[in-house]
């Protein structure tokens, strides 16, 4: 079903544990089970409608959070999905309610000492379209940095090597594995608009390491075709009906 791109798989899980998943009409019941090519897989419209109430939000992580699982002490950017915090411009009908939080989770990640724009979806495609193997959906961030060879220079853009930033584009690898070409450019005299069409491990700050640049701040801007646009640090709102990463 994952493969067909009908359902996430743990949605596919949840429709045959509630029965909503039947093979050339006989309903599935086990988790796994085998289907043949030649069979007929079809979902219950019930399924789609509960499909269609999920929620995917768009929150402004602040520093000092960290994007999943509590770790050493630092809170998970999910305690700051509540109704207080929604922002006020949100224009989306949706209300607000507690069973919205239950597997709410995050399309990818910022690091705790990272900003911006972070995704947090109860909706298994918008997960497999952000952060799935095969995505290729653009995620745009706005880098501020120090020579690691003058620290005290301010006129970064006309002092840095060109030739180390085309580095920074293409040519570099991370963990023995070549990564895909970037898009880097200056954006003012220090700070670096980089666009990555993947999401390796602190992959940005170990980029720039590798030319002698030091991160001092990162900020996630856009992903995909939804921007952080006027969206306040610590506040969120939804994904409207109308709105698309692709």
């Amino acid at each position: 079903m994952s493969e067909l791109g009908l359902a996430s798989r743990r949605e596919a899980d949840e429709w045959i544990e509630q029965g909503f998943v039947r093979v050339d009409g006989v309903v599935v019941d086990e988790l796994g089970a085998r289907v043949a090519l030649e069979q007929a897989i079809t979902i219950d419209p019930q399924a789609r409608l509960e499909q269609a109430k999920r929620v995917t939000v768009l929150l402004h992580k602040p520093l000092g959070y960290v994007s999943g699982q509590a770790e050493d002490g630092h809170e998970p950017a999910f305690t700051l999905i509540n109704a207080a915090s929604r922002w006020k411009g949100d224009a989306s009908p949706q209300r607000f309610n507690a069973s919205q939080l239950k597997h709410l989770v995050p399309a990818g990640r910022l690091d705790l000492d990272s900003s911006g724009l972070l995704v947090l979806t109860q909706d298994g495609r918008v997960a497999k379209q952000l952060i799935g193997e095969n995505s290729k959906v653009e995620k745009e961030y706005v880098v501020r940095v120090a020579w690691s060879a003058q620290p005290e220079l301010v006129a970064l853009h006309t002092a840095f090597p060109p030739e180390l930033l085309q580095r920074l584009r293409v040519g570099l690898n991370l963990d023995g594995m070549a990564l895909k070409p970037a898009q880097v450019s200056w954006q003012n005299e220090q700070h670096l608009r980089i666009v990555l069409r993947e999401g390796r491990k602190r992959q940005i700050r170990r980029m720039c390491e590798l030319v002698g640049l030091q991160v001092l701040s990162l900020k996630r801007i856009r992903i995909g075709r939804i921007g952080l646009g006027e969206l306040p640090a610590g506040q969120w709102r939804y994904l409207a009906a109308y709105e698309s990463f692709v």
